[in-house]
């Protein structure tokens, strides 16, 4: 494991979000659900994420999420993703969402 330094992890903006809206991403080379997500101050921000294993778009609506806000946009197909939705893989290629155990303000940043 290569070791970085505090200065390094202070450069990786890790923000709580509510999702908005989410919908299926049929375009996408590999499954997807498009998310709309709310920090706050930051606003409304788009991402891809590919967590259709275990999750559907409609209950994702109201779930706060943790993902990197400071990565620049990606193209993916037709829809630009400004934000990475971070998750746990489960061993399987199955991607299990992070997000707080009780709610935060939308923007607050990971310490």
């Amino acid at each position: 494991m290569t070791q970085i330094s505090w200065n390094d992890f202070e450069q990786v903006d890790l923000r709580v979000g509510t999702v908005v809206r989410a919908e299926a991403f049929p375009e996408a080379k590999k499954p997807a659900i498009k998310l709309w997500i709310d920090f706050g101050e930051l606003g409304v921000k788009a991402s891809s994420a590919q967590i259709t294993t275990v999750y559907s778009p409609e209950p994702l609506v109201g779930r706060q999420v943790l993902a990197v806000v400071n990565f620049p946009p990606k193209r993916i197909g037709p829809f630009v993703s400004e934000v990475l939705v971070t998750g746990f893989d489960r061993g399987d290629g199955t991607i299990v969402l992070v997000g707080p155990d009780f709610l935060v303000p939308d923007g607050a940043r990971l310490i």
